[in-house]
């Protein structure tokens, strides 16, 4: 009788455990219910009528053409082809000015803890107060930088760089980079200091230099935070809004068009929430694809290592 009485606790005691887990998870849940997932089939709907920001409560349904109209558009092409250049240039600058600065940073000398705090002043800096101060800076007039490179002998003149379509993706590109690689070389710095002292004194021992060791040693303990760190700065690269309206609103002559500003420049401006709304599940679809590649790479990565 004693042994079947510990038989009900046990059985009791497993099936509290059993649905303790989804009770703790079931508030995330709805929240992601209500707030992410019916927004999201409610953008999915209105991507395929056609609604006036004027009259949003009138739709007119209109199947596949608004995101036919969009691919037969040149100037949505060049939106791609910006959005594209803008992410892949952000992902490698800041990955590897971040990885270097993490190397450098993670290296003994005088007033390296005052260094790594000054490191994460740009991060912290408001994107409105970081874009007036560049939109200064890369004024052709009395901006800095072209007073800069015309003492260097490398400009000449007074061009400016944010009304120049051929300069403008550029000077968003430095002054976002410069805003992001502060996290990514913080987040790698954490993750060296994960890497075991003894197997890089073991590498040296053996008589491996430091670009050895670090191919051997310290790549493989840091790669799996590398690879989240470019899944994360892809994503929030393509969702960038603030930082590319301030400087540019999207021009001169598109050269800084990305998704998120056609769609709100759609949406907000042309009062063309179907169109818009289209162009939202595009940027959706390719968050979704490179999130895809990144957990395939992650399983076929953690096979090879034999977990």
């Amino acid at each position: 009788m004693a042994a079947d009485k510990q038989t009900a606790k046990a059985q009791a005691a497993a099936g509290g455990v059993g649905w303790a887990p989804y009770l703790f998870c079931a508030p995330v849940m709805l929240y992601l219910l209500v707030f992410q997932a019916y927004p999201l089939l409610q953008e999915l709907y209105l991507s395929f009528t056609q609604t006036s920001l004027l009259s949003p409560g009138q739709h007119d349904w209109v199947g596949w053409r608004n995101y036919t109209d969009l691919f037969e558009q040149e100037e949505f092409s060049q939106v791609l082809v910006v959005t594209l250049v803008y992410t892949v240039a952000c992902v490698v600058f800041a990955i590897g000015i971040g990885l270097g600065t993490a190397l450098l940073l993670n290296m003994p000398f005088r007033g390296r803890g005052i260094a790594r705090s000054l490191i994460t002043i740009p991060w912290a800096a408001p994107p409105v107060a970081v874009a007036l101060v560049f939109i200064w800076m890369f004024n052709g007039q009395y901006g800095v930088l072209q007073h800069l490179l015309n003492f260097l002998g490398l400009s000449s003149g007074m061009e400016g760089w944010l009304d120049n379509p051929s300069r403008a993706l550029t000077a968003v590109l430095l002054t976002t980079v410069w805003q992001i690689f502060p996290f990514t070389s913080v987040v790698i710095l954490s993750a060296l200091q994960g890497v075991s002292n003894d197997l890089r004194e073991a590498a040296v021992i053996d008589g491996a230099d430091r670009f050895s060791v670090f191919g051997a040693v310290v790549w493989p303990a840091i790669r799996p935070t590398v690879m989240l760190l470019t899944l994360f700065i892809t994503i929030w690269s393509l969702r960038r809004f603030d930082l590319i309206w301030l400087m540019t609103q999207g021009g001169p002559i598109g050269s800084t068009n990305t998704l998120v500003i056609e769609l709100y420049r759609r949406a907000f401006t042309y009062r063309e929430l179907g169109e818009a709304a289209a162009v939202g599940m595009v940027g959706l679809s390719l968050a979704l694809v490179i999130t895809v590649v990144y957990f395939r790479l992650t399983v076929r990565a953690e096979r090879a290592a034999g977990h």
